[in-house]
């Protein structure tokens, strides 16, 4: 009981992150611990200084969310000194930290479910016949390899075709995405017929300038999110909204999956290796999907855990 955390975020504009960060919050506050959330405001510089405003408040132990650990070696290096555990969100690729890594876990589902998923729903859809984008941010490493994968699988499909791979920042998104749009429309024109990104807030910001052009929401082009789903892109697919369909993390379970591997590290216990399913959601199946509603299956699994 008491514990302090540190939930350090890359940016809190990013839905999957800011989803986490609110299990996170949910879960800490469920066994009496506290929790402080600094946003590093998406730039290097920023996330620098918030891990070191992190480890200034001398926690029990730290959550990195979105963020590559490399530039900021030397704040994990005072981390590791000071005997602070690190849990990761989206660090690396895997949620199997090899021997030696600074994380004591991270917390993902599969990358390549998520693109295989994504790519399958995009050549399935099209009948194997497609001009897309992707939409991805390459600052990021875990994002560079989704997208990565993504242009790997629909290149199993031979009528599909990447027509461009727009790089902008999940940060700057507002201010890039709505004019990389408009530039797509009228260099690709109606050859653009499918998009999928690595995050769901790029096609939220690119709805009105697809609006703009004609498109209509519910056509061409048709996007899908690989990774995240947060509740904006829940309601769009809902009503037709320039969203198709999403690969959705449970991002709340996730930040209740943090505070898990956190409070094991502390216990000395070993990790727990829990990689969450994920699965295509669409108009026909978005009733079912609650990963931002409450769920109290995991959240009393937990409980059980902790009580234990």
């Amino acid at each position: 009981m008491g514990k302090t955390v540190v939930f350090v975020a890359a940016t809190m504009t990013n839905p999957g992150i800011a989803g986490v960060a609110k299990g996170t919050s949910e879960a800490a506050g469920a066994i009496g611990w506290n929790m402080h959330v600094i946003d590093g405001d998406g730039t290097q510089a920023g996330i620098n200084l918030a891990f070191s405003q992190a480890l200034g408040l001398d926690p029990d132990g730290i959550i990195i969310a979105g963020f590559d650990t490399r530039p900021t070696a030397r704040q994990v290096r005072q981390a590791r000194a000071a005997g602070i555990p690190l849990v990761g969100w989206h660090v690396i690729d895997t949620p199997h930290p090899g021997t030696g890594s600074e994380l004591f876990a991270n917390v993902t589902t599969n990358v390549g479910d998520v693109a295989r998923i994504s790519a399958q729903w995009i050549i399935a859809e099209s009948g194997g016949s497609a001009g897309v984008v992707v939409f991805t941010d390459l600052s990021i490493p875990f994002a560079r390899n989704k997208s990565q994968l993504i242009k790997r699988a629909l290149a199993d499909c031979s009528g599909v075709k990447v027509l461009s791979t727009e790089d902008i920042p999940i940060a700057d998104s507002s201010n890039q995405t709505p004019q990389r749009t408009s530039a797509l429309i009228r260099r690709l024109g109606d050859t653009w017929t499918y998009s999928v990104a690595i995050n769901d807030l790029y096609f939220a910001d690119a709805a009105a300038a697809l609006d703009d052009a004609g498109k209509p929401g519910d056509g061409a082009p048709l996007n899908i999110g690989a990774g995240d789903g947060d509740p904006m892109a829940f309601n769009s697919i809902r009503t037709g909204h320039y969203q198709a369909a999403t690969v959705p993390e449970p991002l709340l379970e996730q930040g209740w999956q943090t505070i898990d591997e956190l409070n094991r590290a502390l216990s000395g216990t070993p990790r727990s290796g829990y990689v969450a399913p994920v699965h295509l959601t669409t108009v026909d199946n978005i009733d079912g999907a609650t990963y931002w509603e409450p769920a109290d299956n995991y959240r009393e699994h937990y409980m059980q855990v902790w009580r234990k």
